[in-house]
């Protein structure tokens, strides 16, 4: 029963983690869509993986294994969990941080009037001024 309880609660984390990966933003064309423009600007910034890794799920499973140290019935299952989600945060903060890299916002004055953001881990020499096409997320020269 109470590895029924670590598991259940090592996936609840897992799908919590998960969910605010969800890419939500406005500026994702539909995966077959190719669009037309000018680059407007190029940024530089600082950014890392959103989705949930091996930090995470071991963090998670070291803090229920911990947690299931403390107390004796229920104070034991509420520690257990809790030292699965606190691992499991804390595992996502640091795995996230070791990964973070370098990746190009990039603004496109679309032929339609429009504007379109898309950020990639590279710009290929794109510069300011370039016509180029968006497609699947990725602008390239044309």
């Amino acid at each position: 029963m109470k590895t029924n309880r670590i598991v259940g609660a090592i996936f609840l984390v897992a799908v919590t983690l998960m969910s605010g990966c969800a890419n939500t933003g406005s500026q994702s064309q539909a995966a077959s869509s190719r669009v037309y423009g000018v680059v407007d600007a190029i940024e530089s910034t600082r950014g890392g993986s959103d989705g949930i890794g091996a930090g995470a799920i071991i963090g998670g499973v070291v803090g229920g294994v911990l947690g299931s140290q403390v107390g004796g019935g229920t104070d034991k299952d509420v520690a257990t969990v809790a030292g699965v989600v606190g691992g499991a945060v804390a595992g996502h903060q640091i795995e996230k941080g070791r990964q973070q890299q370098d990746s190009y916002r990039i603004r496109v004055r679309l032929e339609n009037g429009g504007h379109q953001t898309v950020t990639q881990p590279d710009i290929d020499g794109l510069r300011v001024g370039d016509r180029v096409r968006i497609e699947n997320d990725r602008v390239s020269r044309y």
